[in-house]
């Protein structure tokens, strides 16, 4: 009576290891829900990882987290560094870490201001600086680096806790070589002596190639996606047929008590708004089409025929009406086969926005 995310064991962990060898210097990435599979269970899993990397003489010694607030789940199941992605600010959660989790985070820094403030608060403080890319999200621009320099050779040079300059690229199609290689000249120009840079979204290709343009460089691929869903056969998601309703056409039926649009069958599926089912991230399609859609399914809502992540017999079933908190109302029309009650029925989600009742690893 759940909603679970089965994962093929021997498959996934296949996935994750010839992804590992595959990037050397790999800092996974755990955050938020854990794709979908729980912070807990990839800090776990990143150990794992850990020990067979080292096998082969490789090394993953990092692991990254989103926020201060994960770190302590993070720390209790792997023994490496932690990598805070959330740029540290001279207040909240960053102040409060436990002090014996402290000396195995690597802070990262995207203000100049706020590079003199954690040194002033903590001298040993390992921090890595995050440069301004075209996300313009966090990060330091070409002068602000400069300024970072000087504070960074005020407090020990190389021999501070300076681990290396951050990146975090978008999502582009096109080759983002370009833009790193004008952000590790802007490295190189401000006299910092960071030599390892911590990127994130780059291909396999795009490392290759890196690492010969500069080799004095080390470049440390943070991957998160690519590694614990990069194998999407491995996965799969299933939701359990709880209770079905013969209704004819007209008879009311959920919370809003809308009416049938024709005789079938209402099934009462597990998933709801609380595992994230329903919540539609906003797009980045600003095409015409794409806003018509938008348009066409808010019309849609209004009469209850949505398109639903639920599929029966790999057929998409629509929505009766918008979801509950762990249950959703679906509509099987007249014709149509109708599962039986404890039924096992395919669900389509986002991984990075679900929160499952099991995740079961074969």
């Amino acid at each position: 009576m759940s909603l679970t995310l089965r994962v093929d064991g021997e498959r996934w962990r296949a996935h994750l290891l010839a992804t590992a060898t595959r990037h050397p210097g790999i800092v996974p990435v755990a955050k938020g829900n854990g794709y979908g599979l729980t912070l807990g269970r990839l800090a776990r899993r990143a150990q794992w990882l850990a020990d067979h990397v080292e096998r082969t003489g490789a090394r993953l010694d990092m692991l990254a987290v989103g926020t201060y607030d994960e770190v302590g789940e993070a720390a209790s199941r792997y023994d490496g560094d932690l990598l805070v992605l959330t740029p540290w600010r001279p207040f909240g959660a960053a102040l409060d870490l436990d002090a014996r989790t402290t000396s195995r985070v690597v802070h990262t820094v995207s203000r100049p201001e706020d590079l003199t403030a954690l040194l002033e608060r903590d001298p040993d403080a390992r921090f890595v600086l995050e440069q301004l890319t075209s996300m313009r999200r966090h990060g330091m621009t070409r002068r602000d680096l400069a300024v970072a320099a000087d504070v960074v050779r005020r407090h020990g040079g190389e021999r501070g806790g300076l681990r290396g300059v951050a990146m975090h690229l978008p999502l582009n199609t096109t080759s983002h070589l370009g833009e790193v290689s004008r952000l590790v000249n802007d490295i190189v120009a401000s006299g910092l002596p960071a030599r390892t840079v911590f990127v994130s979204h780059l291909t396999h290709d795009e490392h290759a190639r890196l690492a010969t343009t500069y080799p004095d460089f080390t470049v440390r691929p943070r991957i998160g996606t690519d590694l614990w869903l990069g194998d999407r056969g491995a996965l799969s998601v299933s939701s359990t047929v709880l209770d079905v309703h013969e209704v004819e056409r007209g008879e009311a039926f959920g919370y809003r008590q809308r009416s049938a649009p024709k005789h079938g069958h209402i099934v009462v599926v597990s998933g709801g708004t609380a595992h994230g089912i329903g919540l539609e991230a906003p797009t980045g399609d600003q095409s015409f089409k794409a806003r018509a859609a938008t348009l066409a399914r808010g019309g849609m809502d209004a009469v209850g025929f949505v398109r639903s992540p639920f599929s029966i017999d790999g057929k998409q079933r629509l929505f009766a009406e918008p979801p509950h908190m762990q249950a959703s109302m679906l509509f099987v029309p007249s014709g149509a086969r109708v599962p039986r009650i404890g039924e096992d029925i395919e669900v389509r989600v986002r991984f990075t926005a679900t929160d499952f009742d099991r995740v079961v690893i074969d």
